[in-house]
């Protein structure tokens, strides 16, 4: 079983800045792409970033420009950095691998005031 734990969430008003941090259990070099999703009250889990084990990234066009999705192979970790956030990125935020299995995390609750 692989442990996915994420940190980093809070409260930030509107145009502030939050770094979401991921860990995992095993070497994440070794992981297919590690995703960050994001799902808020009353709507669907979305995909927000995505970095595979190449260093390609992919965003949602809601976060691009805003948000960038980076990994640290020695410590296990994937980040997002999150910029000019809006309330409308106001979610629960969780962490994924890919691979022959998904293993998810608890989420980080992000919230943003106007």
């Amino acid at each position: 079983q692989v442990q996915v734990v994420e940190s980093g969430g809070g409260l930030v008003q509107a145009g502030g800045s939050l770094r979401l941090s991921c860990a995992t259990s095993i070497s994440i070099t070794t992981i297919v792409a590690m995703g960050w999703h994001r799902q808020a009250p009353g709507k669907q889990r979305e995909l927000v970033a995505l970095i595979t084990s190449a260093g390609t990234t992919n965003y949602a066009d809601s976060v691009k420009g805003r948000f960038t999705i980076s990994r640290d192979n020695a410590k296990n970790t994937v980040y997002l950095q999150m910029n000019s956030l809006k309330p409308e990125d106001t979610a629960v935020y969780y962490c994924n691998t890919y691979g022959v299995h998904q293993y998810w995390g608890q989420g980080t609750q992000v919230t943003v005031s106007s």
